[in-house]
């Protein structure tokens, strides 16, 4: 075969067999092809996309451009839970502690921050101790012991993916729905679990800023996924402000553990009992929706969630002390609180703002060789529409630099708008997808 032939048949937006992309995409895996012919390919989906076949196949071979994780030894339905990123995002440190503690079997493969965006490793490498690499028969047995596990994502997985993003990235092709969608689901098929669940943001912070296209994207890897076999459902959620109320590492591991101990803002709470029920009805572990819920919601009531989230902590190495003392977690040097001068409610939070904050403030990395700061970031103290009466804090920083914190300070007060008017709050769920349905809320 011929790349420039492929390249000129997408271009006029021709189809593209199972063999033409497979030449294509482990051409350019093994250094045959280069970048700039490559380069030419991804600008040619991007103008021209993918029929759902074409989409298909490229996913399955960027899935299998490297290691296949085998759950097979695992008992039950594995079900796997992705974010498209955001911030104050911990959904993940609180649902798959309550998923387990709901009869799911969670074999979880994470990823770190980059920018903005927090990532789920990061915020557990704060919790001293905590091992987020495991060898695969460790991951296996650690899921078959206490019900779920999460590790990073293996190097050897999907390589294909890793380097057609790092052209993406210079090559302004980020932004196109079918890399996007191949580019996630690639990983997840390849990291072996049965049924997948995704959490697809929209708005300021993050990556998809309208709703219209975060519900296509969303429905575009929900059908990936169904044909390639692996049952998907999607939700396309707000991320226009925080989704709840810590920016930071050891932030938000504290406030995952006060979410499962039954506190916590009500919207990571909700969001996370959604996903947990949905989770439960694919595993098989309910059939009803209304039960599921009822039984994450007692699971979080009676402590069972809270006490998987420490036997993870413990078979993984971490020190399940922290879930009552939150001292032995990094703390910061300097912390300062920003109060109003009167009653007001908080009319906006800019989400996007916020998550740049956090990251000069060291929270995150920039660039991937980048060390992180787990001590810092921003506390909340309410949302749009809630209240804060004078002299109370709005939001409080963490820092562990003296210049880094004048900054924040000024930073943070930009992100907040306020009103003396009662404010309405925002949902959280905009809508769900299925194979067979899109409900919107």
């Amino acid at each position: 075969m011929l790349v420039t032939e492929i390249i000129k048949k997408k271009r006029d937006g021709e189809f593209l067999s199972k063999e033409e992309l497979e030449f294509i995409v482990n051409g350019y895996v093994k250094g045959e092809i280069p970048d700039y012919q490559m380069s030419a390919f991804l600008m040619a989906v991007y103008f021209r996309g993918m029929s759902k076949e074409e989409l298909v196949n490229f996913t399955m071979l960027m899935a299998k451009s490297g290691k296949m994780v085998d759950l097979t030894s695992i008992e039950g339905i594995k079900v796997d839970k992705h974010s498209s990123g955001g911030i104050a995002d911990t959904t993940t440190l609180v649902l798959i502690p309550l998923a387990a503690s709901c009869g799911v079997k969670v074999a979880k493969m994470s990823g770190r921050g980059l920018s903005h965006t927090g990532g789920t490793i990061d915020k557990l490498e704060s919790i001293p101790g905590f091992k987020t690499e495991l060898s695969e028969d460790e991951f296996i047995e650690a899921v078959n012991k206490v019900g779920a596990a999460i590790v990073g994502q293996s190097e050897s997985l999907v390589p294909a993916d890793k380097k057609i993003y790092a052209l993406r990235d210079v090559t302004c092709t980020v932004e196109s729905i079918p890399l996007i969608a191949s580019s996630i689901m690639s990983k997840k098929i390849a990291a072996g679990s049965d049924k997948i669940i995704l959490d697809v943001k929209f708005g300021r912070g993050a990556f998809m800023k309208e709703y219209e296209k975060a519900k296509e994207l969303a429905n575009t890897m929900v059908e990936i996924g169904t044909l390639a076999g692996r049952e998907t459902v999607a939700y396309v959620t707000d991320m226009n402000q925080p989704l709840g109320l810590m920016v930071g590492n050891a932030l938000e591991v504290i406030e995952a553990i006060e979410v499962l101990k039954g506190r916590g803002h009500e919207d990571l709470k909700n969001l996370c009992v959604e996903f947990a029920s949905e989770m439960m009805i694919l595993a098989g572990v309910e059939k009803e929706k209304n039960l599921a819920q009822e039984r994450a919601i007692e699971s979080i009531e009676k402590g069972h969630a809270l006490e998987k989230f420490k036997e993870i902590l413990k078979n993984q190495g971490g020190n399940p002390e922290i879930v009552d003392n939150y001292s032995l977690l990094p703390q910061a040097k300097y912390t300062y609180e920003l109060k109003c001068d009167e009653d007001m409610y908080i009319k906006d939070i800019d989400a996007l703002k916020l998550g740049l904050c956090a990251l000069k403030l060291g929270a995150g990395r920039q660039r991937k060789e980048d060390k992180i700061d787990y001590a810092v970031g921003i506390q909340l103290f309410g949302k749009i529409g809630d209240k804060i009466t004078k002299n109370m804090p709005f939001a409080k920083i963490y820092a562990n630099d003296e210049k880094r914190l004048e900054e924040a300070i000024s930073d943070v007060k930009t992100a907040f708008e306020f009103s003396q008017q009662p404010v309405p709050k925002r949902k959280v769920i905009f809508a769900e997808i299925t194979k067979d349905n899109v409900i919107e809320f």
